[in-house]
């Protein structure tokens, strides 16, 4: 296991484009409803950071509405894909192993279009990825990198009450992707224990690449003009939640923390806000943190956002005295970086990555479980001391600066350069197809016949 977060490396050579999969959430989607969060924003980040560095990087997502062009280019050197699979909407993750086949049949036939080699390695994110990667990589002779971003077995030991477990068929298909992916990159040290000690993964197929955040946007600013924007006011004490609506995220643990600190202190002028979208179980009930907040008796106390952009979501960050991150299972914790980088402190569950995301009592408060008194207890004490806030703020952007975008990009490319390296190595110049290009396009993907049948 190896930590190439912080690698500064120029790509190898003969890498020049990069398929990666993405294909339960497009990179273009809004983080913090649906299936959007910061998987997207990693995809489409590292993405525009290896563009930079001359690699070209082609997306494949599944479309999601008749509205989806074939091919978008987010930026000169990346494009995405949206591939027909299964119907444009009613589907979410837990129905897409239905649609593996039709998705993996438009990835494979765009290659087919290509010359052999078109492609130097994928990239798959998410394990569904993972498998139509596994596939990719067999048809085209090329390493596959895999980030499992989350892992059932992992959510699983720590479900919020009322969640459903992920189902076994996860479990299963994250074992087979973690055993045939050529590379593993973890977000932390603590998710490649996780990939070694839950799936048997090979600790010297590991690399430990911290996501980051996009550091010339998020960073500090004036917290009132910021306040103003969001029609808050100056006097409050802002506590602040961010990401999608659902028993994972935990967002109801901060709203009954919040009604028992407002109980114990009537003065507190606390004010908590929650910014993000029904996702997940969570859709079953899409109203269930409003109707929390009017049973609290806090109803006056909560103010509720949609999905925020990123220009925006900046000034929710810069508004807000903490920013909670409750989470019962985080891989990482885009959340909190962002948080920090703009100066301001996170209380957050002490699970996952969030360890390595928050440093407890300098950028902010990691608390143990996720008992109301504990959450309550740990907000008064730090809301009770504004310039040790102020402190932790300034600790927090100094954090921040060590996760960069720019330096996933080049721990990833680090991986990469591995992961060809060891191809060859283990499977010499016969992993390369020599199949006649025209000959291999006419057998995956025939050209209509009349009447408007396929072969």
């Amino acid at each position: 296991m190896e930590d190439v977060s912080s690698s500064r490396s120029a790509p190898a050579r003969r890498l020049h484009r990069v398929a990666v999969l993405s294909v339960h959430t497009s990179p273009l989607a809004q983080p913090g409803t649906g299936d959007a969060g910061g998987m997207n924003v990693y995809v489409l980040q590292t993405a525009l950071q290896m563009a930079k560095r001359g690699v070209e990087v082609e997306i494949f997502t599944r479309a999601t509405s008749s509205a989806d062009q074939p091919v978008v280019e987010a930026a000169p050197g990346v494009l995405v894909r949206n591939v027909v699979a299964g119907p444009f909407e009613g589907l979410d993750k837990h129905d897409l192993p239905t649609q593996l086949c039709a998705f993996a049949a438009g990835v494979l036939r765009e290659e087919a279009r290509h010359q052999p080699g078109h492609y130097d390695l994928v990239h798959s994110h998410y394990w569904l990825s993972g498998q139509v990667g596994w596939l990719a990589r067999d048809r085209w002779g090329v390493p596959l990198i895999h980030t499992a971003h989350t892992l059932a077995a992992v959510k699983n030991a720590a479900l919020a009450e009322g969640d459903r477990p992920e189902p076994a068929a996860r479990e299963i298909g994250e074992r087979q992707v973690v055993e045939e992916a050529d590379r593993l990159t973890a977000n932390t040290a603590e998710e490649a224990k996780q990939l070694i000690e839950t799936y048997g993964a090979s600790a010297d197929k590991i690399d430990v690449v911290a996501p980051g955040a996009d550091l010339a946007l998020y960073r500090p600013g004036d917290r009132l003009a910021a306040r103003a924007a969001l029609g808050i006011a100056a006097d409050e004490a802002v506590v602040t939640f961010v990401g999608r609506i659902q028993p994972l995220k935990a967002p109801d643990v901060l709203l009954r923390a919040a009604a028992e600190l407002i109980a114990a202190k009537p003065g507190l002028p606390l004010r908590v806000l929650v910014v993000g979208g029904p996702s997940g179980t969570g859709l079953e009930r899409p109203d269930s943190l409003i109707e929390l907040a009017a049973a609290l008796g806090i109803a006056d106390r909560v103010t509720f956002l949609p999905p925020q952009p990123p220009d925006r979501l900046v000034q929710v960050y810069r508004a807000s005295d903490l920013v909670a991150v409750p989470s019962y299972s985080e891989s990482f914790g885009l959340v909190a970086i962002e948080a920090q980088a703009c100066g301001t402190p996170v209380i957050a569950a002490d699970v996952g990555g969030l360890g390595t995301a928050v440093r407890n009592h300098e950028t902010g408060l990691l608390v143990q479980g996720h008992r109301t008194a504990d959450w309550s207890s740990a907000l008064g004490w730090l809301l009770a001391d504004p310039a040790e806030l102020t402190r932790m703020g300034e600790r927090a952007n100094r954090h921040a600066a060590n996760f960069s975008w720019d330096a996933t990009a080049d721990g990833l490319l680090a991986s990469y350069r591995r992961a060809n390296e060891n191809f060859v190595r283990q499977r010499g110049p016969a992993a390369t197809p020599t199949i006649d290009p025209v000959r291999r396009t006419r057998a995956l993907w025939k050209r209509r016949r009349p009447g408007g049948v396929r072969a």
